[in-house]
């Protein structure tokens, strides 16, 4: 396993990492997430990244169960959990707050059985609460101990410079690391994103790597009928015949390379120095063990071609944006 440098700071992360939304606590048993776990920390996977809504709770009360009675060293490890989305209908518990990010902080660390979270992500942007407010609040919470590093999820580079605008003004810790959604048929991050966060020094780590499963080919003959990806609204849009086609040609590359599509997939975001992790969730031993090659794939100048050429998705600015060439005469 490799690892990298968050952003500008001295925490080293895993290449490839483990994420537990619609996994642990959920889809995949107790036995099955600890074999999973247990796996990825055997193979130098050192960040585990959850939300305290995923499986309403439950993946933060597995991962700590499975933690506390195994044979794991807790400084070895970098543990995440996010605030932001709600539990209940109560008008408080939702946002980004100051009393929802303390209770919901509460919540997590009693649910994972833990005294600190090493990452602490804001799960969404809040419009509806000041930016100063939750800046104050992630801030208390590293100097309490409580969180040892701050970050973001899905928060735009207006949103990215907003934020280090004001802790720069207060005083206050900056975020460290940005968590979009980021893979082969999704890469708007890569019109202002992962400059910006470059820029200010805040590393990436991205979700979605293998866009559901969709980039795994396991959907190249359509979604099975009664599973859960087909109420799953972002996997059927992503499901049309161009990405199929384009997928498999994919697949040819990575044939060629003797690597699987879902590897060819991750180390294709790995081809960013932007990106410090890809997390990517397992429903078994084998999805962990086949990620963790991942880190070991290079791709050459000439295979990153071709996979431009295949996928024809890279973003641009609407023409309005697009700086305009300057002539002299």
């Amino acid at each position: 396993m490799k690892y990298r440098k968050l952003g500008k700071y001295g925490i080293r992360v895993s290449e490839i990492s483990l994420g537990a939304w619609l996994t642990f606590g959920g889809s995949v048993d107790d036995e099955m997430s600890k074999q999973c776990l247990t796996s990825a920390i055997d193979s130098g996977i050192n960040f585990i990244d959850i939300a305290d809504v995923y499986s309403s709770g439950n993946a933060e009360t597995v991962v700590g169960k499975i933690l506390a009675n195994g044979n794991f060293s807790r400084k070895d490890l970098i543990i995440s959990s996010k605030v932001f989305w709600p539990f209940s209908d109560g008008p408080n518990n939702v946002g980004l707050s100051r009393k929802h990010i303390m209770d919901s902080v509460d919540g997590s660390l009693k649910r994972l059985g833990m005294d600190y979270l090493d990452i602490y992500f804001c799960h969404r942007y809040d419009w509806l609460t000041p930016l100063q407010e939750t800046v104050e609040a992630m801030d208390d919470l590293v100097r309490d101990g409580v969180v040892r590093y701050w970050g973001t999820s899905v928060w735009s580079a207006a949103q990215l410079e907003r934020v280090v605008g004001i802790c720069k003004e207060i005083g206050a810790r900056l975020p460290t690391v940005e968590q979009p959604r980021y893979n082969l048929l999704d890469r708007y991050i890569e019109l202002e994103v992962l400059n910006t966060a470059n820029h200010h020094g805040i590393g990436i780590v991205s979700w979605s790597p293998l866009a559901g499963g969709v980039l795994t080919g396991k959907y190249k003959d359509g979604i099975p009928a009664g599973t859960r990806a087909e109420s799953t609204e972002f996997l059927k849009s992503s499901l049309t015949p161009e990405n199929m086609a384009k997928i498999s040609q994919l697949k040819q590359i990575a044939d060629d390379k003797d690597i699987t599509l879902a590897q060819l997939s991750l180390a294709w975001i790995l081809r960013r120095d932007e990106i410090t992790s890809v997390i990517a969730g397992a429903t078994r031993v084998e999805h962990v063990e086949s990620n963790v090659k991942a880190s070991e794939v290079n791709l050459t100048s000439d295979e990153l071609d071709k996979i431009e050429e295949i996928m024809e998705n890279k973003p641009e600015f609407h023409p309005i944006y697009a700086p305009q060439m300057l002539t002299r005469e």
